[in-house]
């Protein structure tokens, strides 16, 4: 019996209920990774894998889904780094499938924001609606940092208003070209496969879990 959308997360909690494991698969974006990572910094990109495939979340200037599905640990135009293990879910492949094209059309590829809504956002909300855990705080601390002193970024990367939106709605169009690897181009996008979003209204839509 596949798992229940419990508080907004994914999460099941019945015995003896058959699990599946969710993973984290963190690429590099850039070699001075291997330098800022001993400072608990560094510019990633990140995926969640369950079942056989891996998630994420890229820019596209399109009001459509920005969710996108590869084979895991091979993401196009990114160096692997790690796996980590976030935690299990009961969701079944036909239940995580309908979840996960309900989840796209909340990733639309034309709100994307490196300091606001990234791949990163996005791999985190995942795991916590699947599994009640997050990803480890230092696969997007550069964003959080970034996020803080808005002031100080180029007027392109600012958030609109910190004052009027908050940081988890999230929804800010990025009309610029940031230096940002999530961002499809042509080529790109024949070999990320994007997922349609579900045709349910969005009060089907699963919930945020408070955080």
């Amino acid at each position: 019996m596949g798992g229940a959308f419990s508080g907004g997360a994914a999460v099941g909690d019945e015995p003896g209920a058959v699990t599946y494991p969710v993973v984290l698969n963190v690429y590099d974006l850039t070699p001075i990774n291997n330098y800022l990572h001993w400072c608990g910094l560094g510019i990633f990109h990140s995926a969640v894998e369950v079942h056989g495939l891996e998630y994420s979340f890229g820019a596209h200037d399109h009001p459509s889904s920005g969710v996108f599905e590869v084979e895991p640990k091979n993401c196009p135009g990114f160096i692997y780094r790690c796996t980590v293990f976030i935690g299990r879910t009961t969701l079944n492949p036909l239940e995580f499938r309908d979840f996960i094209q309900r989840m796209a059309s909340e990733y639309h590829g034309d709100t994307y924001h490196l300091i606001s809504k990234n791949c990163n956002h996005f791999t985190d909300d995942l795991s916590t609606r699947l599994t009640g855990k997050r990803i480890p705080g230092w696969v997007n601390r550069l964003a959080r940092l970034g996020a803080f002193c808005n002031c100080l970024l180029p007027e392109s990367m600012r958030l609109e208003s910190t004052e009027t939106k908050h940081l988890a709605d999230c929804r800010f169009s990025d009309d610029s070209h940031t230096s940002s690897n999530d961002n499809f181009d042509d080529d790109e996008l024949e070999d990320k496969h994007l997922l349609p979003t579900s045709s349910v209204s969005e009060d089907a839509i699963v919930k945020e879990v408070h955080r």
